[in-house]
């Protein structure tokens, strides 16, 4: 599909696929639809068990895809198919974009009377070929744009999506930083979770720990999983669910 209005993800849990859903849209809950693909299977005494499937559909997104397990309807006789349409990439409508991203997130800022530069670029494209949009905001004391666990600056990144995806008619992914908060936060946490992997794995009990959003719970998640000797789990209930790291038995 063209835009990014639907979203499958499996995880051992149907929170734990719907935390990780909005984390990778970028939206809060009510703002999608969610349908259990399959609710998974525990096993005999937990083995042999099944993780749970989830589909997130954005609300108000209409999609042309055929429903799940029925043809494409093929073209008529004597017509060609029709050819694919391109995926968005920084090549198509670059400006456009970039420029309606920094254009919204300069506004914000002017209402709430901050006074910053801004820097916009495109990220490394994901599965589907769709490139997000980063726009780093840069001057001083910018602090207040951050919040306690970023809940500031993950609010206005929420509010900024929602302009742009309604003013361009279809589904972007903008992410908005602060002085490269959101980078130095990554690396902090992978080297957190790499730390607390190997305690757990020393002392061969499991590291519980803070509370943290679906984002940085999500960074745990996959800088830890492949790791040959821990596995991870999200336990709790928002706001203060935390990520468990246990070794493997």
């Amino acid at each position: 599909m063209n835009e990014r209005t639907t979203l499958e993800i499996i995880a051992p849990t149907v929170e734990e696929a719907l935390a990780q859903g909005l984390a990778d849209l970028g939206l809060p809950r009510e703002a999608v639809d969610v349908e259990v693909l399959d609710e998974g299977s525990r096993g005999l005494f937990g083995l042999g068990g099944r993780q749970v499937r989830v589909r997130l559909t954005i609300k108000g997104a209409e999609t042309s895809e055929p429903a799940a397990g029925q043809p494409t309807p093929a073209p008529a006789a004597g017509q060609p198919a029709p050819a694919p349409e391109p995926i968005p990439t920084a090549s198509a409508g670059t400006d456009e974009l970039l420029s309606i991203s920094e254009k919204t997130v300069g506004e914000l800022l002017e209402k709430m009377k901050i006074e910053a530069q801004l820097t916009t670029r495109y990220g490394e494209p994901d599965e589907e070929g769709q490139r997000p949009v980063y726009v780093n905001i840069h001057g001083d004391d910018l602090s207040i744009l951050i919040g306690r666990r970023a809940e500031i600056l993950n609010a206005l990144q929420y509010i900024v999506n929602l302009i742009v995806s309604k003013q361009l008619a279809h589904w972007v992914q903008i992410v908005v930083d602060v002085e490269g908060y959101r980078t130095r936060r990554e690396v902090q946490l992978r080297k957190m979770a790499r730390q607390m992997a190997d305690q757990a794995v020393k002392t061969g009990r499991r590291q519980v720990l803070e509370p943290m959003s679906a984002g940085d719970r999500r960074i745990l998640h996959l800088e830890l999983r492949d790791h040959p000797e821990v596995t991870t789990r999200s336990i709790g209930e928002d706001p203060l669910r935390k990520v468990t790291i246990l070794p493997k038995e």
